[in-house]
């Protein structure tokens, strides 16, 4: 590792080393323990929040997921990008030889074996999610999801020039600023708002020696701002969910107001046979769309059927989504053994391992139905406008 990803900053009394760290390399990790060796500090910091340090520590917590729950809770969507995530950050550890995140978890268990006191000081992962979502604007989250989604499907082979880039960069920050260039409110919540946030904590944390370890993306923008007291108001804001807004919240109900309306108007209009043709339309545009979604993600039968029924049903109430409907029936028909669970960080590597895992078939379930779905309630509402 470079000279140049170690930086010693001093305010007051106080030292502090920021060592910044690619997350899949081997060099990062006798860097951190070397630096934490011999700068014997008060206190380590690291770039995690709990849940991501527990999920370091414990390569089996997938065990504990009852993806029932997931599902009938609303949270497929939450752990689904955290899955996606992962199963790009797996894949480049596979081709480094380190696992990702392994020179955080090492930072840790040294600083822990020596009585050094540890501050976990990256924002909640959920948080920053959320922001990113909500703080961005629908085509550009179509953009979002697309992109993260297209990323399950590549087989990326990266040659040994790549590797060894990678084993000098934090890559997880790296894909993070290639999705900035796209979408800069995005990277504004992932990578700078994290910058900020971090500064303050570690900038925070006692003792009169720190030493943090950090992404190397994230050293400069740390560097810069931890000199400097960060604004309380502002701090809070970078830390919460921002609230839906009314608009958000009025869009999901457009298409299904419309609908409701263009049936009332067939109704006063008293032509029966138009409102037969209607009603098949509706039913087989969103039951059929949304069934060839289940089915795309090898959903049981039961719940290709329950994509049928449901789809036209959750199409006119946005509070259910027909994902949630036909997620929670094939968890229920086809639920996840000990051993997916055990396999669910293996299965991610590989795009079969999506559909062969249970535990990830029933995302996939919920998210293909969702989209036919989708799919289905734009082209009954276009079939709907030329019967009336």
């Amino acid at each position: 590792m470079a000279a140049s990803d170690i930086r010693r900053l001093h305010i007051a009394d106080r030292e502090i080393v920021l060592v910044g760290t690619a997350h899949v390399s081997q060099s990062s990790i006798d860097t951190v323990l070397g630096v934490i060796e011999e700068e014997t500090p008060d206190c380590v910091c690291v770039e995690l929040d709990s849940q991501r340090l527990t999920a370091l520590r414990d390569s089996r917590h997938w065990e504990s997921l009852n993806i029932y729950q997931v599902v009938k809770n609303g949270q497929a969507p939450f752990l689904m990008a955290n899955l996606t995530l992962a199963s790009f950050q797996k894949r480049m550890g596979l081709q480094t030889g380190v696992r990702p995140g392994a020179e955080l978890a090492a930072a840790v268990e040294c600083a822990e074996s020596k009585g050094i006191t540890v501050e976990l000081v990256d924002r909640n992962i959920r948080t920053t999610l959320l922001r990113a979502w909500r703080k961005t604007g629908f085509w550009k989250k179509i953009n979002l999801f697309s992109v993260m989604f297209a990323s399950l499907f590549e087989e990326h082979k990266i040659s040994e020039e790549e590797l060894d880039r990678l084993r000098e960069n934090d890559t997880l920050s790296a894909m993070l600023e290639e999705l900035g260039e796209l979408l800069p409110s995005v990277k504004g919540i992932l990578v700078d708002e994290r910058d900020t946030y971090m500064a303050h904590y570690i900038r925070c944390a006692p003792g009169h020696k720190t030493v943090a370890v950090v992404g190397a993306a994230h050293l400069p923008g740390i560097a810069a701002q931890i000199l400097h007291p960060i604004d309380a108001a502002h701090l809070a804001e970078i830390d919460s969910i921002p609230a839906k807004s009314g608009f958000s919240k009025v869009v999901p109900w457009l298409i299904p107001g419309a609908v409701i309306a263009l049936f009332i108007v067939g109704f006063s209009a008293g032509d029966t046979q138009q409102l037969k043709e209607a009603a098949v339309a509706w039913v087989l545009a969103n039951g059929l769309f949304s069934a060839l979604g289940a089915l795309l993600a090898l959903g049981h039968p039961l719940t290709i059927v329950t994509a049928f029924v449901a789809a036209p049903i959750t199409s006119l109430n946005p509070t259910i989504g027909a994902g949630m409907v036909t997620g929670v029936v094939q968890a229920m028909v086809v639920a996840p053994t000990v051993r997916d669970l055990e396999k669910v960080t293996d299965d991610l590597t590989s795009l079969s391992g999506w559909w062969r895992n249970r535990t990830t078939r029933v995302l996939l379930v919920f998210f293909f139905s969702s989209i036919g779905s989708a799919i289905g309630t734009f082209v009954a509402f276009g079939w709907l406008k030329d019967l009336f």
